[in-house]
This record gives C-alpha cells, sequence and structure tokens, in this order.
C-alpha cells in the first residue's frame, strides 16, 4: 500500500499548505528557527492503538528533520491505566519540561480542561487527537468523525441481523468525548429500527481482558442476544474472544472499530464480521505537523480528518494497515 506520508520537499510543501502554507507566518516577523524541538504525546493509556499514534508521530519528527535539519524528539507519555487523574499528573509533569507542543487524547474534557489551560497560558501549543476538545476551547482536533465510524458500522449490524434482534454496546471509557459520541451514535441508529432493541451497555475502559470478561457476562444474561459493537479499539477484541470461548460464532455477529491485528485475525476468522477503523498513524503524523506549525506562528484548522476506513473480510486476507 502507498505510504501515506510525504517523502519529499513538494510532499512537505503540500502537507504545510493544508495546514496553513509553510513559508507564511501571521505576525510582524518569524519566529527564529530552533535547533532542536521536542513534543510530547499524552494518550488515553498503554494501548496498542496508541503505539501507531506514536509510529506516526516519529514519521512527522523525521520529516521534520530530514526538511530543516532541527532535531526533534517525541516524548511518548502513556497513563498505566485510563484514569484521568492519573493522565493530568501526566500532562502537568510534561507542561513542567517545557516542550514545543503536547497532543493528547482526553479521557475527560472537563476533567482535562484545567491543566490544558495552564499548558495554553505558558504558551505550550496543544492539540487533541482522536478526541474533540473541551466545550468552548478552540483547539485543533485530529482525527476521524466519531459519529460516521460507529453509524457505518451500526448500520453494518443492523444489516447482518435483517434490523431485528437483541444487541449490544461496549462503550469503552463513557467520559472519552469520542468514546461517547460513538456510543450516542449506536443508540441512534438501533432506535431506527422498531424491531431492534439495546439490552445491554458494557464498561472496558479500553481494555481486553474486562472488554472480554463484560460481553461474556452479558450473553450470559441476554441468551437471545444477537449483536455486538463497541466504541473503543480493545472492546471488539475482547467481545470476539468471548464470542469464540461461548461456542457463538455465527450465532452472535459482530462489527468490529479500528484495526489491531488481533481484531484483523478475528475478521479472518470469522469470528468477526468487518470493522470500520480509523487511521492512527495519521492521527500521531499530524498531530505533530500542527504543533510545529503552531510554533512557527500558523493558524491550523480546527479540525484535521484523517477519515474512516470499513474493513471487510476479503480485504482483512492481505491487510497491511491504513
Amino acid at each position: 500500500m502507498k505510504s501515506i506520508y510525504p517523502k519529499s520537499c513538494l510532499g512537505l510543501a503540500v502537507a504545510a499548505m493544508l495546514l496553513g502554507s509553510l513559508p507564511v507566518v501571521f505576525g510582524e516577523s518569524s519566529p527564529a528557527k530552533k535547533s532542536e524541538y521536542k513534543f510530547v504525546i499524552v494518550p488515553k493509556v498503554v494501548h496498542p492503538w496508541f503505539d501507531q499514534v506514536n509510529e506516526g508521530a516519529k514519521k512527522a519528527a523525521k520529516i521534520i528533520e530530514d526538511q530543516t535539519g532541527s532535531k526533534v524528539s517525541i516524548d511518548y507519555r502513556a497513563p498505566q491505566s485510563a484514569d484521568v487523574v492519573m493522565q493530568n499528573e501526566i500532562l502537568e509533569r510534561s507542561i513542567a519540561t517545557k516542550p514545543d507542543g503536547i497532543a493528547i487524547d482526553l479521557l475527560d474534557g472537563e476533567g482535562n480542561r484545567a491543566v490544558i489551560e495552564e499548558a495554553l497560558s505558558r504558551q505550550i501549543p496543544v492539540v487533541v487527537f482522536d478526541s474533540e476538545p473541551p466545550s468552548g476551547m478552540s483547539l485543533t482536533s485530529i482525527g476521524g468523525d466519531f459519529a460516521q465510524q460507529a453509524r457505518v458500522a451500526g448500520e453494518k449490524l443492523a444489516e447482518l441481523l435483517n434490523q431485528e434482534g437483541e444487541v449490544a454496546i461496549m462503550q469503552g471509557v463513557p467520559t472519552a468525548p469520542n468514546h461517547r459520541i460513538r456510543a450516542e451514535t449506536y443508540r441512534e441508529v438501533f432506535k431506527k429500527y422498531p424491531k431492534m432493541k439495546v439490552v445491554a451497555e458494557g464498561i472496558d475502559n479500553d481494555d481486553i481482558e474486562t472488554a472480554q470478561k463484560e460481553a461474556a457476562a452479558i450473553m450470559s444474561a441476554h441468551p437471545n442476544l444477537k449483536g455486538w459493537v463497541a466504541c473503543d479499539a480493545a472492546g471488539p477484541i475482547g467481545i470476539g474472544i468471548a464470542i469464540k470461548e461461548a461456542n457463538k460464532v455465527g450465532t452472535v455477529k459482530e462489527v468490529g472499530l479500528d484495526d489491531l491485528n488481533q481484531l484483523i485475525e478475528l475478521i479472518k476468522e470469522g469470528v468477526v464480521d468487518s470493522s470500520s477503523a480509523s487511521r492512527p498513524q495519521m492521527q500521531g503524523y499530524w498531530s505533530i505537523i500542527a504543533l510545529w506549525q503552531q510554533g512557527l506562528g500558523v493558524p491550523t484548522p480546527g479540525k484535521i480528518d484523517t477519515g474512516v476506513k470499513f474493513i471487510t473480510q476479503e480485504m482483512a486476507k492481505d491487510y497491511t494497515g491504513l
């Protein structure tokens, strides 16, 4: 598959134009060129999906280094659990190092607000990825359309079930803006079909083992359950494992979310029908480019849409990533 990343001066120039034009600096004078830049990435939790975000960020760092001669480092700081207090502590420690920018995937918009405001007050650029900014804050967000991603998955499950039957939703982290938007969208989709009913909603906190246990308990409590969707990348993997363990492959349908390797294998096996996937590497890449541009004094868009891709069983056979 062709790389999504620019590899030449022309590619970087085109990328920069999308973000506000590299040569143009808004203000009376251009900021002095720095010999070294440090950007911080703070995801929701330690997770393979965020490892891909980090990989994309590193590719952006190399592009900037190659084109400018400046050294660029990525400081990746993942909370051990999906806990907003822990995430805020990491943010506070990151601010103290005076980085050139911080990219964060919010666990709780309101819970993260005060620390983000502190970073901005110290003139540290902040962008959010795979999330939405706290209400009223003008921050660039990088990611896909969460509602669209869920709508595609929800409609596919409705199609698989002939628009009838009991279904369940794995919420992920309910306070996380992207997970909340997806859950709300699933409910709206299923509400359109009178013969479909959401009978249960699990919370896995973006953890595969927790998702597996939640899914197993819900299927035991609802033996007539016919289908599953998820709001996070860990959820569909845990659900798929629970379906296999309960010997309900083919009986209980699942449409997944994102494209972690374990999920792709479950799609190949026929345990999961398909998946509505975001682009984590692209989100990491554009997060760093946006922060770098902001440091140059260039305004960046309110939203950088990295899109959604739907992965079928046929596509999963030779799938190598987005």
